[in-house]
């Protein structure tokens, strides 16, 4: 079950506390961006977290789960509280290696 774009809207909504947040869509699916540092994915309607140390003390009773083949998560059930979402994605991204510099084609 692909996830609707109504509920990555009200992702993104909930999550803005932490920068700009962005979506794209991948592999039928969609990833998420904060200041554009990939943390999560949304797939099939549930928020799935990239783990970190500082996403699990912030969520110790949080599953991991395997959305997709081959890729572990952390998945984020309660959404309500805003605060504590842009906490959890600073911290998460903070924890997270800076992305590569993309290459220029034709280079």
């Amino acid at each position: 079950m692909a996830s609707s774009l109504e509920f990555v809207n009200y992702v993104c909504d909930q999550l803005s506390g932490a920068g700009t947040i962005t979506w794209k869509r991948m592999f039928g699916e969609f990833g998420l961006w904060c200041d554009g540092k990939f943390f999560a994915t949304v797939e099939d309607d549930m928020l799935c977290l990239k783990i970190t140390d500082a996403g699990r003390a912030l969520l110790p009773e949080a599953r991991i789960v395997e959305p997709h083949e081959g890729a572990r998560f952390l998945y984020v059930e309660e959404l309500d509280d805003r605060t504590r979402m842009a906490e959890l994605v600073r911290r998460t991204c903070a924890a997270l290696p800076e992305p590569k510099p993309r290459r220029k084609k034709g280079i």
